[in-house]
């Protein structure tokens, strides 16, 4: 869950060995290579740039989310909710996987490191004082609220830590405060610009990332990776306003379903997040001709990882290739994942949508209730062709080679 809490910024790894792209079409447009460095090029769509969102590039105020990330990690618990366990054991409960995740997602481009405080910091009043429930803000003029919980915590710790040593905060409480995760998630991150509350290291308090409960089921510690996301620049792909709809994303990425069986990030995160070479990016821009692409999978080092095809200042089509793997176990119909991005569109309200191939379906992974199925048989396989009517820019999936890759034939948006 993602919170604004401000107008301009707010609310929320060895190097890999050098990626190969498999081919490059005389209509993609070339774009320099750097490893870890933001996206650049046409294909690289502005957008949204006070808050979390699918433009290319994230703005200033939030973490890094290539190469070293340091996270200050801390334990609180209340008056009315002792902690049962030791804040070791509840660490425990993320690391070292949440940082195996990241490693693994971003091809050994992220190198997370947790640096936990291992004590428990007890709050002063009984957790319903601070009115903590889901939607609860950060306000410096409240007296409650998690500005109020986060300025205890800082007050506790700025003897003993300096807060410019780190770039991500994680707040992680013990679990027996606050409902279940079954009932209601609490978890939030305010991240971005200055909230209001400094340290006494003369930094902003900022890119905190607040835990709560336990999630359910397989890789429950993924709420996490979910939240530093949002730190990292990346919005909620789940509705947020309470609407009776279909998943936009379903379990593609865990900005939209984090619980249950582990899933990947999408090629786009992935581009924005520094996690792709500019050489596994292939732009093909308005007016250029058709062109072949061999798209390595998602799961796999190297390769090409997506095409973009914009059709529009703020929207793009986005095909990659989706096969079970490690982080994405549940694949059960592997091939082209094609989705869309907007990036005008604000968090919580569907900025990337996955096109399905197969709608109606009711999907084929029926094995784990932390699933939405509909989605799950997306992918489009060879022999298989989308057009978006409007732009008649269009991708033909022509075959599955021996290697695991697949060739696509890609038309460019109409001018």
């Amino acid at each position: 869950m993602k919170h604004k809490v401000s107008a301009v910024l707010a609310a929320g790894a060895a190097t890999a060995a050098a990626a190969i792209a498999l081919g490059s079409p005389p209509s993609a447009v070339a774009i320099p290579s750097a490893p870890g460095a933001p996206p650049r090029g046409p294909c690289a769509l502005r957008g949204i740039s006070d808050d979390v969102a699918e433009s290319a590039e994230t703005p200033a105020g939030f973490s890094r989310s290539s190469g070293a990330v340091e996270a200050l990690t801390l334990f609180i618990d209340f008056p009315d909710a002792h902690a049962t366990m030791s804040p070791g054991d509840r660490f425990a409960e993320f690391f070292p996987a949440a940082t195996d995740y990241f490693r693994t997602s971003s091809y050994g481009r992220l190198t997370y490191r947790p640096r936990p405080l291992l004590r428990w910091i007890r709050m002063s009043r009984p957790l319903a004082a601070y009115g903590i429930q889901r939607g609860a803000g950060f306000d410096p003029a409240s007296d409650g609220g998690y500005h109020a919980l986060s300025r205890e915590v800082v007050r506790a710790v700025d003897p003993l830590v300096d807060f410019r040593d780190y770039d991500v905060i994680n707040i992680i409480a013990t679990p027996n405060a606050g409902p279940p995760a079954t009932r209601t998630v609490l978890s939030v991150t305010f991240s971005g610009g200055d909230m209001g509350l400094r340290t006494a290291d003369g930094v902003p308090f900022r890119n905190a990332s607040f835990i709560w409960s336990r999630q359910s089921g397989l890789s429950a510690f993924r709420v996490l990776n979910h939240e530093n996301a949002h730190s990292f620049g990346l919005p909620d792909l789940y509705f947020t306003d309470g609407r009776d709809a279909p998943p936009p994303a379903g379990h593609w990425d865990p900005m939209d379903e984090d619980w249950g069986p582990s899933n990947d990030f999408v090629g786009w995160h992935k581009w924005k997040l520094g996690w792709l070479s500019a050489d596994q990016v292939h732009c093909v821009p308005h007016r250029g001709t058709p062109g072949e692409h061999t798209l390595t999978p998602v799961s796999a080092r190297g390769g090409t990882k997506i095409v973009v095809i914009p059709t529009s200042p703020h929207t793009a089509l986005v095909a990659e290739a989706r096969t079970r793997g490690l982080l994405d176990p549940t694949v059960c119909r592997p091939g082209i994942l094609i989705y869309r991005v907007a990036t005008h569109v604000p968090s919580g309200r569907g900025p990337l949508r996955i096109v399905d191939a197969t709608p109606h379906s009711g999907g084929c992974y029926r094995d784990n209730k932390y699933v939405d199925p509909e989605l799950t048989d997306a992918t489009f396989r060879p022999g298989d062709t989308y057009t978006d009517r409007t732009t008649g820019a269009a991708i033909t999936v022509l075959t599955e080679n021996p290697d695991g890759t697949y060739r696509v034939r890609v038309t460019p948006a109409r001018a």
